[in-house]
């Protein structure tokens, strides 16, 4: 079995797709050949739903449709198509030949017969997201496959897909440009009432040859689907980057983000194809004037999406001010195995670490840098003295041992209770305690433990008393000698 990933109109689409997206309902159409040799290439739906088509001339076109827009080939802009169509044909099979512009056939020798179609409208779903709107079509031979991807296409099926079953049926319904007859042979098959290929199937091989030639031959073959064949495989790439020039300086975000997201989208359906993940990004933006800037963007997590690979980009650039216009980039995808981690429902890790991680880049852009981070103890025995460290790596939470015994746990009071207290004038002991939430009687009490610190930096010296008591009542507490002041920190469980 066979697959074809069809985009109709693929140098127009080619060179729309670079273009600030349009809705889709304006008709547009290539100009090809030069001075009066100047003509109507290829049309999008809604310029042949206008009653345009190719090979009429560019006046005769305005003229029918004012609105038509107006484009001419670009060689650049088809090479990144193709490489697009060629990645997402390879989500599919290894196998994958580059039949013809526009045109990707796969070998499915070796899949999952079951998944064919779902992987099928999975590459659709891909390439339409790139801004190329393909079909798919699966049958016995590369050329029939080609022609049921063309007719999911123009029919707009379910999916954009078709899957010929029963090939008599299928080709009854094609008409006879599918086979792609001269001029001359189609002339003459409409005079003998032949419209589609079932009806020039249905004529005899021989009698076609006598009366057409060794070309009527070639045609009847083409008409009835051709054989299988073994495919010129096309050679994924051995790295995944992009790179490209601007002809005038970029100065401002605006006109460098697009090309750089339509290039990110080709590089994720590569390393899916390849069954690999982004590690991270390698930046290179090349000045009119001055050193070349280079960046290394870590990611959070692998990821073969290309929606978490636009963002890190773009946010790295929204904050980036370069001392001269940007001529040309570089950028280099840092591959990785993609994880797998088996589901945990117990598990606290992020469940979108790319979002968390872009979160904490678009805060530092607001309140700095140093502002943002994971607090961490500081060095010091003061209880409750923290710095702010960098934000740990996001990745899978690491399955939690078991917690060693620490004790009872102490509920802190937040601020702590203020306090007074009455000693024992013997043993210094607490004996009585009184807040405005509770008071007691001290039935027992530990302690004192005396901490202090920063005794050689007066502005940041401290020194604090602890006392463990209970109370008759009922009730564990720690009390706090802070300043000539005491206090209630907290409560015991």
């Amino acid at each position: 079995m066979f697959a074809v990933l069809h985009v109709e109109a693929f140098a127009l689409q080619a060179v729309l797709r670079v273009e600030p997206p349009m809705d889709g309902t304006r008709p547009a159409g290539l100009v090809t050949g030069l001075g009066r040799q100047t003509g109507l290439g290829e049309c999008n739906r809604v310029a042949r739903a206008a009653g345009l088509i190719a090979g009429m001339s560019v006046a005769q076109a305005l003229a029918r449709c004012p609105e038509l827009l107006l484009r001419t080939a670009d060689p650049t802009a088809e090479t990144e198509a193709r490489a697009v169509l060629l990645a997402a044909a390879l989500t599919l099979s290894p196998t994958v030949e580059a039949t013809a512009a526009g045109c990707c056939t796969i070998d499915l020798r070796g899949t999952d017969p079951v998944r064919r179609r779902a992987a099928a409208e999975a590459a659709v779903r891909a390439l339409g997201a790139t801004g190329l709107q393909a079909s798919a079509g699966v049958a016995r031979t590369p050329r029939l496959a080609a022609y049921a991807a063309r007719w999911a296409g123009q029919n707009a099926l379910p999916g954009r897909f078709f899957a010929v079953e029963d090939e008599e049926s299928f080709l009854a319904l094609l008409p006879i440009c599918y086979a792609e007859p001269t001029p001359a042979q189609a002339a003459r098959l409409a005079g003998w009432g032949v419209r589609t290929l079932g009806e020039l199937t249905a004529l005899t091989a021989a009698g076609l040859t006598r009366r057409l030639g060794r070309e009527g031959r070639d045609l009847w073959d083409r008409a009835r689907g051709g054989e299988a064949r073994p495919l010129l495989r096309h050679e994924p790439p051995a790295s995944f980057q992009a790179t490209a020039d601007h002809e005038v300086g970029v100065e401002t975000l605006g006109p460098l983000l697009p090309p750089l997201r339509r290039h990110l989208e080709r590089l994720a359906l590569e390393l899916q194809a390849a069954g690999l993940a982004a590690g991270g990004l390698a930046l290179e933006l090349r000045l009119e004037d001055g050193p070349t800037h280079r960046a290394l963007l870590r990611l959070p997590a692998p990821t073969a999406s290309a929606a978490p690979l636009q963002r890190a980009l773009e946010t790295h650039l929204s904050g980036l001010r370069t001392g001269a216009p940007v001529r040309g980039w570089t950028l280099r995808v840092e591959a990785v195995r993609a994880p797998v981690h088996q589901q945990d429902f117990l598990s606290g890790g992020l469940r979108d670490p790319h979002a968390f991680t872009e979160t904490l880049a678009r805060v530092a852009a607001l309140v700095g840098a140093d502002r943002v981070g994971t607090p961490v103890p500081a060095d010091t025995h003061r209880p409750d003295t923290t710095r702010l460290g960098p934000p740990p790596q996001v990745l899978a939470a690491a399955p939690a041992g078991p917690a060693g015994a620490l004790g009872l746990p102490l509920r802190r009071f937040r601020p702590p209770l203020p306090a007074r207290l009455t000693f024992a004038p013997d043993s210094g002991r607490p004996t009585h305690v009184c807040t405005e939430r509770f008071s007691g009687l001290v039935t027992e009490a530990r302690g004192p433990w005396c901490a202090s610190g920063d005794w050689w930096e007066p502005a940041r010296a401290w020194a604090r008393v602890e006392w463990d008591v209970a109370l008759a009542d009922g009730g564990l507490y720690r009390l706090l000698g802070e300043r000539q002041a005491w206090f209630v920190e907290g409560e015991y469980d």
